[in-house]
């Protein structure tokens, strides 16, 4: 059997060795005296290192929110965060040594904005040297009070079988209003205790309200002629669940503080909540009882203070403390179905703008 020699081309050598061995391609390093060679590893790291600080830094056009995933978006933002803290905190420092550098000559603080001074005004602010303010207040429900011609007498009572929590908390009131009396309601309607206490000759009426065994609404009603305010219980803690606290408060008639009841429904209610305590306070028992209005959410706090030198003074919170929100005001004792009310609150008509109180 014959074998003929077929020829190879060299154009398919070429092609073949193409295959098996690719060209390896030559780094060349420009601009150097070397004239040629491949980078180190170190310098290679460098650009690498460079590459992805370049990635992860925000482009000026950048949102958080574009990125998808969500461990990868929580990342970023805690970075962008924490940088942002980092320049307010240099920020900070450069403002400080610039003020100790200028010394007196420093110029003054900048108040920072908040909403209480971002207010938006009201028109029935009190000033307490208008002449129609100071006649309202001759004539209202609170004259006889405020004259001296009667002391406060609180009738304090809860909603038909309190719980334990409820019972502790109008205890622990009674402690702090002097000239209180706790009586259970045992089933008897509202509009038939007013009469008695009146008969009594009590000056107010609490009524505790409490839902899921946690005191959540209070009545408030003066008597004989009104006005009755309802308000939201919040934050309520007893003396025990207080760290710190004082010892039991004393029978001493303490002192009122009344902050920031600005607008004319505010003075309303100041002078209602000033109304359950004596006139004459008793300076020696060191207690107070304050009423601080923000944003209208009044805060309850009981403190006993001490002088501990002439410029110096300690104060011990006694407790309870609580929190409220008022509801309505309604003219006259009170009357469900046919009272005549004053004020009510409506949520989404008054609380579009967050910088308007009606306290």
């Amino acid at each position: 059997m014959d074998f003929t020699e077929v020829p190879v081309s060299q154009h398919n050598k070429g092609k073949k060795k193409k295959n098996k061995t690719p060209k390896k391609k030559r780094v060349s390093g420009e601009g150097n005296g070397d004239g040629g060679g491949v980078e180190p590893k170190e310098e290679q790291e460098e650009k690498m290192e460079k590459s992805e600080q370049a990635a992860a830094a925000f482009p000026p056009s950048f949102s958080v929110s574009e990125i998808k995933n969500k461990q990868r978006r929580h990342l970023m933002f805690m970075k962008f965060k924490q940088e942002k803290r980092k320049q307010k905190l240099q920020l900070k420092k450069k403002k400080k040594k610039e003020r100790e550098a200028l010394g007196d000559k420093a110029p003054p603080k900048e108040v920072p904005k908040t909403i209480e001074n971002q207010r938006v005004y009201d028109e029935t602010t009190v000033n307490p040297e208008d002449e129609e303010v100071a006649f309202d207040e001759g004539t209202d429900e609170f004259s006889s009070y405020f004259n001296g011609l009667t002391n406060p007498k609180v009738l304090i009572t809860t909603s038909d079988r309190p719980r334990g929590r409820t019972v502790r908390f109008c205890e622990q009131l009674a402690t702090v209003i002097p000239n209180a009396h706790v009586y259970y309601r045992r089933g008897l309607a509202l509009k038939r205790v007013v009469p008695q206490c009146i008969a009594r000759n009590f000056t107010y009426v609490m009524v505790i309200n409490e839902d899921r065994k946690v005191p959540n609404g209070l009545v408030l009603c003066h008597l004989p002629d009104g006005p009755t305010a309802h308000f939201k219980v919040s934050s309520v803690r007893l003396r025990k669940e207080m760290k710190r606290r004082g010892k039991e408060p004393t029978e001493h008639s303490p002192e009122v503080i009344l902050n920031n009841f600005s607008t004319r429904l505010g003075h309303s209610i100041g002078r209602l909540f000033a109304a359950l305590f004596p006139q004459d306070p008793q300076f020696v028992g060191r207690q107070v009882a304050t009423f601080h209005n923000q944003r209208d959410f009044v805060f309850f706090r009981f403190h006993r203070y001490i002088f501990k030198n002439e410029k110096k003074v300690g104060i011990q919170e006694l407790g309870p403390r609580f929190t409220l929100k008022l509801r309505s005001l309604q003219k006259g004792t009170f009357d469900s179905k046919f009272g005549e009310y004053e004020w009510v609150l409506k949520r989404h008509e008054m609380d579009e703008c967050r910088r308007k109180f009606q306290l």
